[in-house]
């Protein structure tokens, strides 16, 4: 049922989840000033960031997982003027891609899929 969903509302999800799993991570980390906090998150979620997880992470995937992640990259949107369509694009993938295993309830994946998203830079 999840695959007749729309990319963008498998994105739409996975935007609310990646954000709640990058404040969750640093919250726990310890004390810190909550702009800090929001400035670190912000680097975090921007396009340009997911844009290079998710060209890391892609050949660890499933083919199912890389067929949502395809599904997310090859919907029509006008991408926000700090970032470029490509990364743009490849950010939406990222982002169906966790809303994808959110919804599905594969909180195991969706949290190693997030641990490795932290190694990346």
């Amino acid at each position: 049922m999840l695959e007749q969903y729309s990319p963008s509302l498998l994105a739409y999800v996975g935007d609310a989840v990646y954000e709640l799993l990058v404040r969750t991570q640093m919250a726990a980390a310890g004390p810190r000033r909550i702009k800090e906090i929001h400035q670190d998150a912000v680097e975090k979620v921007k396009a340009e960031h997911q844009a290079r997880v998710i060209k890391t992470l892609f050949s660890q995937l499933s083919q199912d997982e890389k067929d949502i992640v395809r599904r997310g990259r090859n919907t029509k949107s006008a991408p926000p003027k700090n970032a470029s369509v490509q990364e743009y694009r490849l950010s939406t993938g990222f982002e169906a891609l966790l809303g994808y295993l959110y919804l599905k309830g594969h909180e195991l994946r969706l949290k190693e899929i997030f641990n490795l998203s932290e190694e990346v830079e």
